[in-house]
């Protein structure tokens, strides 16, 4: 299986970033999105005094993960969930705080590569996009039932999409003829509805309305918005936690995230800022850091990331 061994994105700046909380012996990293395993390997090869837990929504992917895994024995454990039950997750496991976390946000190659998963707008297939197969309301099931108003909101919230209501209003009068089911004929609706201008510009035309309908049908961005915080409340002192993101939504939420932990909140006008009220993150980017030109013209879906790391360097006050 070649995608087995596809290249994950920012590899070796991801390790750089989390190296110095994992270096002692105990230290447990988190991979909250394993997918195919690539930086899960990664980090169980480069840091041998270190444990990993790593989450996965996809049963198919934890299989998977779980045979590359296997030579790591029982310092890699496994889980069948969703990121923002990470805390759940560590309070099962006996884990009071973990070193370092990761994050590698978006859709993975194997779900991109597999046609039956639906989440390529490049070829025929159902439209489904569930990333955990075994629950929740299908990509079609959105495109048949949601009322058009929540239709445009989602394609112009989740997928920045300007013709929102041309789309929507092709998508409510077709899905009246006949339900939708497949990709191929929402792809050509969305070539149909979009004025000449609009297809010149940004690739796929229908690539905006894939990702908008993807991250409503697993909630991407409501889980992210707790994913974040209660990964960041895991971290030991000197926990590092770093995210890869793929769209400007996932990015900015990491960014508020982070800003906000590394801001003092103290009322203003203080002399002295006291311990409660000082930042409880560092930054370790500046901004969002970005792919190089060499690892995109290897990996072209090393395009649009984005990085963020920061380090704990403060307790909770109570």
């Amino acid at each position: 299986m070649n995608q087995v061994r596809h290249v994950p994105v920012m590899l070796q700046r991801c390790l750089d970033l989390l190296a110095p909380a994992l270096a002692e012996p105990g230290a447990v990293v988190v991979d909250c999105t394993l997918g195919l395993g690539g930086h899960s390997e990664a980090l169980l090869s480069a840091f041998p005094a270190a444990r990993l837990v790593a989450l996965d929504r996809d049963q198919e992917a934890l299989r998977l993960s779980g045979e590359r895994l296997a030579p790591f024995g029982d310092r890699a454990t496994l889980v069948h969930a969703v990121y923002n039950e990470l805390p759940d997750v560590l309070a099962r496991l006996g884990i009071p705080r973990v070193q370092g976390v990761l994050f590698d946000l978006g859709v993975s190659s194997m779900q991109l590569d597999e046609a039956e998963r639906g989440f390529a707008y490049a070829q025929d297939s159902p439209l489904d996009m569930r990333m955990d197969q075994s629950s929740g309301v299908s990509a079609a099931e959105v495109l048949n039932t949601y009322p058009p108003g929540e239709l445009v909101r989602i394609l112009r919230a989740y997928g920045e999409e300007k013709q929102a209501k041309r789309i929507v209003s092709a998508v409510v009068r077709e899905r009246e003829k006949e339900p939708f089911s497949h990709s191929a004929r929402l792809v050509e609706l969305i070539r149909d509805a979009l004025p000449q201008a609009a297809k010149r510009t940004g690739g796929n035309p229908a690539k905006r309305t894939f990702q908008a309908l993807r991250i409503e049908v697993n909630g991407e961005l409501s889980v992210l918005e707790r994913a974040i915080p209660a990964a960041v409340k895991s971290l030991a002192l000197g926990g590092r936690i770093a995210v890869l993101s793929y769209h400007s939504l996932e990015d900015r939420l990491v960014k508020q995230v982070f800003a906000a932990g590394a801001t003092n909140t103290a009322p203003p006008g203080l002399p002295v800022v006291p311990e409660r009220y000082q930042p409880r993150l560092k930054l370790l980017t500046r901004g969002a850091e970005l792919p190089t030109e060499e690892e995109i013209a290897e990996n072209r879906r090393a395009a649009p990331a984005r990085l963020r790391g920061a380090q704990r360097i403060r307790e909770d006050s109570l």
